[in-house]
């Protein structure tokens, strides 16, 4: 952990800072969410009339119970409402995407953290350790971290053309191929992962980073005069 913030290494080698989510914006996230599931429990109660209404009407007070923040989680990249509200996801401790084992531990691990009252003990698990886990994150080996807001792609236009730049030495005709198919799937690669390939250019380029990117587009553009 550097600057509160957890660099990670995904198993496809794209590197990732999260930033672990605190005590209280998981509390207002838990409030939408409950003030949410309260909403559609009375809902419920008001539409489901009768006895068979009322086996009905538990199960539904189960499911949705349990079933929300899994399936959210699950199937909306690691969000409730709560969390999309909020900003926050939930995510493995290695960077990647909940599952359902995942995500199940987690929320029936909830039982704990709530005792003796209230989440006392989900709040004190968080106060200790550093990245803000509770139990459930603990034993399902999950983190609540910001959902970074993806930088704004820069667009270039025809009077923005990078300037062309010859290349410093001679370069084999596969690695030119190589570099002018990186501008062609710029837009689809993430903007870390962009200048990551970078800082490995940086042999060719003199820089790192998002300079070392920049000195790569005017190779790019030489190589297409």
């Amino acid at each position: 952990m550097i600057d509160g913030r957890l660099s990670l290494t995904t198993p496809e080698g794209t590197r990732l800072l999260l930033t672990p989510a605190g005590p209280a914006a998981r509390a207002w996230a838990w409030s939408i969410d409950f003030l949410v599931w309260i909403i559609f429990i009375v809902v419920c109660a008001t539409a489901l009339q009768g006895k068979l209404a009322q086996g009905i009407f538990a199960l539904l007070l189960f499911a949705s119970y349990w079933g929300y923040p899994i399936l959210c989680e699950v199937y909306c990249r690691g969000q409730t409402l709560g969390k999309r509200i909020m900003g926050l996801e939930v995510r493995r401790a290695n960077g990647l995407p909940v599952g359902w084992r995942d995500s199940m531990l987690r929320n029936l691990m909830l039982v704990a953290d709530f005792m003796p009252f209230f989440y006392a003990t989900g709040l004190l698990s968080m106060l200790f350790d550093r990245q803000f886990r509770r139990l459930g994150d603990i034993v399902a080996g999950t983190l609540v971290v910001y959902r970074d807001k993806p930088p704004a792609r820069r667009v270039e236009t025809e009077g923005e053309a990078a300037t062309p730049l010859p290349l410093p030495f001679p370069l084999p005709p596969q690695q030119q191929r190589a570099l002018a198919d990186l501008f062609e799937r710029e837009s689809v690669l993430p903007r870390a992962r962009l200048e990551e390939l970078g800082d490995i250019a940086q042999p060719l380029t003199g820089a790192t980073g998002a300079a070392s990117l920049e000195r790569l587009r005017s190779f790019a553009a030489g190589l297409r005069l």
